[in-house]
């Protein structure tokens, strides 16, 4: 619900399973149901936060997406709701600014 709020974001279900949000066609955000009852979610980070982030409890590095700086957090009952919310946000703001000055001018994110 939190990532579709986001400026310009956007749903679909990629590999049967994925919950995948998106802006301007670029992946912020995945997320699926854990085994276990939590969910677990992919996000990028800063590139100079990676290490930090991947050095803390719960985090690692996502699975494919590593090399792009992304996290996974196994189980999103191990951060608070505003964290994560802020991460997700960061995200979203961090692939935004991939995206070409019109594309996002077109979005309404300039």
């Amino acid at each position: 619900k939190y990532c579709l709020s986001l400026p310009a974001a956007s749903h679909d279900v990629k590999w049967d399973v994925d919950d995948v949000y998106s802006v301007g066609g670029k992946m912020f955000a995945v997320a699926c149901d854990n085994r276990g009852g939590g969910a677990q979610v992919s996000f990028k980070v800063d590139d100079d936060l990676f290490l930090q982030y991947t050095d803390r409890e719960g985090f690692v590095p996502a699975p494919y997406l590593a090399r792009a700086k992304w996290v996974l957090i196994s189980d999103t009952r191990t951060v608070s709701a505003n964290e994560l919310k802020a991460l997700l946000a960061r995200s979203h703001h961090l692939v935004s600014m991939k995206l070409t000055r019109k594309a996002r001018a077109a979005m309404g994110l300039e």
